[in-house]
């Protein structure tokens, strides 16, 4: 009798430390903050941040590998811009993009030999055509409908650094 006594208060001690633990993954509410008389004419509004669904989730993943509708910005940089008439303009410096990673525009250096004086235009991005060289495909092709005297006569662009000195 002490012995069966002895294995029921051990299964009851034992069952009730496995149990424990679930009690306390319950979900606790928040306690209320007590009214003060500085809060009695306050109002406050909350606001609950949105839940992630599968559509942001798909937003949000690391890019393994590059599309075949996507490009580089080493693409661009340093690519020569031709006429519709297949005569280079001149080359990309660099490319001007928005905070939230648009890109506006393609800084082109026109003018110049070598380098020097050489001027740089930013010209709407929407005004080059990006075409694949059909035995490379990774090779581009940017042309533009502005010609070589429109640029030159264009206002040059100022980085913001550029523009403080």
């Amino acid at each position: 009798m002490k012995k069966t006594l002895s294995i029921v208060a051990t299964t009851i001690l034992l069952g009730s430390t496995a149990v424990a633990p679930m009690a306390f993954a319950q979900d606790a509410k928040p306690a209320k903050p007590a009214a003060t008389d500085t809060m009695k004419n306050e109002t406050t509004t909350t606001t609950k941040a949105p839940m992630a669904t599968d559509s942001m989730a798909t937003q949000e993943v690391y890019l393994t590998q590059q599309g075949a509708d996507q490009l580089a910005a080493t693409n661009y940089i340093g690519q020569d811009v031709y006429t519709t008439g297949e005569k280079s303009i001149g080359k990309i410096n660099d490319l001007i993009m928005q905070k939230d990673g648009k890109v506006v525009a393609a800084v082109i250096g026109v003018g110049g030999f070598l380098g020097m004086g050489e001027k740089n235009v930013a010209v709407p991005i929407s005004k080059i055509t990006v075409t694949h060289d059909v035995k490379d495909p990774a090779t581009l092709h940017l042309t533009t409908m502005e010609t070589a005297e429109s640029l030159k006569t264009a206002p040059a662009f100022k980085t913001l650094s550029e523009q403080k000195s």
